[in-house]
């Protein structure tokens, strides 16, 4: 069982920034951020893979930034240039096994989730 605790988020005004860290209890192979508007379902953000490659979404490439530090079993996701539609709540996901895609359903272990509110 991998337990993940995600922190970092808060309020902030359009193009700020905010970094999201989620620390997990025993390392993945594959993990992700998610996040859920209101309102609206659960959308991928970014994923990385055990060999630290990336995958974005188009509504956030070239502002987000997805890494993992192994040492610690963290995951972050560095946020920039934020706008009003990237307020969600934020979920960190991991997955045990190499496949790795964005994808919710692949994914066996979730965090609680933090909130992030971009205002304009």
């Amino acid at each position: 069982q991998v337990q993940l605790v995600e922190s970092g988020g808060g309020s902030v005004q359009t193009g700020g920034s905010l970094r999201l860290s989620c620390a997990a209890s025993l390392s993945s192979d594959c993990m992700a951020w998610f996040r859920q508007p209101p309102g609206k379902e659960r959308e991928g953000v970014a994923r990385i893979g055990s060999d630290g490659s990336t995958f974005y979404e188009d509504y956030v490439k070239g502002r987000f930034t997805i890494s993992k530090d192994n040492t610690q079993n963290t995951l972050y996701l560095q946020m920039n240039s934020l706008k009003p539609e990237d307020s969600a709540i934020y979920y960190c996901a991991a997955r045990r096994d190499s496949f790795c895609r964005l994808e919710p359903a692949i994914f066996d272990y979730w965090g609680q989730g933090t909130q992030v509110t971009v205002s304009s």
